[in-house]
C-alpha cells in the first residue's frame, strides 16, 4: 500500500500552500459554473401531474408548499422491487434537516414510481421525514428523464430536478443525473443548483428571491431555531 509521503511539519505547510492556490482557482470556477447555471433559460411544466402521498394525491404545484422553489430527488424505486435503490438511499441520507433548505425558500421532495404502501414501510425503515411520493402509473419520470428504455427495458436512474413558481406558474429550470449528484447532497450543494442559488449577497444575477417575494436569506441557524 502506498501511503503518503512522511516530512517535517515545515514541509507540510510549504506543500499545503501550494495546494490551496489550487483550491482556490477551482472554488472560482465553481462560482463562475453555478452564475452560468443560474442563468439557464426555463421551461413551463404545462401537465398536471398528480402524485400519492400522506395526504392523499397531490399536484406538482402542492409539493412547493407554498414556496417559490422545489427541488425533487427522483429516488431510484421502481413498482417492483420491496425497497429503495442503496445508491439513491445513500444520498438521502447525506440531506440534513429541511428547515434549513424552507428559510431559504425552496422545499424538498422525493419522487418513486413504487405505488405509496410501499413507499411508506421503506422511508419508515430508514428513519426519513422528508415528504415523499409516488408517481406510480404517471408520465412525470419519462417526462423528466429519469426513466429512460435501455436495452429495450424501462431503467430508472437517480437524479434532481429543480423547479420556479411564479405564482400559477410551474418551471423546470435544471436536472442532474447519475454521476451528477456525485457531492451535491449538502446544503450549499443543492441551492447552487438552484435559479435562485443561495441567496447570497454578490450573486450574479442579483435580486431573484426578492422578486419573487421571498424575504432576505437569513441567518445560518440550528434547525430547530428557523421560525
Amino acid at each position: 500500500m502506498s501511503l503518503p509521503q512522511i516530512v517535517t511539519r515545515e514541509e507540510w505547510r510549504a506543500a499545503r500552500e501550494a495546494l490551496r492556490a489550487q483550491e482556490e482557482e477551482l472554488d472560482r470556477a465553481r462560482r463562475a459554473l453555478n452564475a452560468r447555471r443560474r442563468r439557464l433559460p426555463m421551461v413551463e411544466v404545462g401537465d398536471e401531474y398528480v402524485f400519492d402521498g400522506g395526504d392523499g394525491r397531490a399536484t406538482l404545484r402542492d409539493l412547493f408548499e407554498g414556496r417559490p422553489q422545489l427541488i425533487v430527488h427522483h429516488f431510484v424505486f421502481p413498482p417492483e422491487w420491496e425497497a429503495g435503490c442503496p445508491r439513491s438511499a445513500a444520498f438521502l441520507d447525506q440531506v440534513g434537516p429541511l428547515p434549513h433548505l424552507w428559510a431559504r425558500h425552496t422545499s424538498f421532495a422525493v419522487v418513486s414510481r413504487a405505488p405509496f404502501r410501499r413507499i411508506l414501510p421503506f422511508k419508515a425503515r430508514m428513519g426519513w421525514a422528508v415528504p415523499w411520493y409516488s408517481s406510480a402509473g404517471g408520465p412525470f419520470d419519462a417526462d423528466f428523464d429519469v426513466t429512460v428504455v435501455r436495452g429495450g427495458h424501462l431503467v430508472d436512474r437517480p437524479g434532481l430536478s429543480c423547479f420556479l413558481r411564479d405564482r400559477d406558474r410551474v418551471f423546470h429550470t435544471y436536472s442532474a443525473f447519475e454521476d451528477g449528484l456525485e457531492g451535491i447532497g449538502a446544503l450549499g450543494g443543492l441551492l447552487d443548483l438552484t435559479a435562485l442559488g443561495r441567496q447570497e449577497e454578490g450573486e450574479e444575477p442579483p435580486g431573484r428571491a426578492r422578486a419573487l417575494g421571498a424575504g432576505p436569506r437569513p441567518a445560518l441557524r440550528y434547525h430547530d431555531a428557523y421560525e
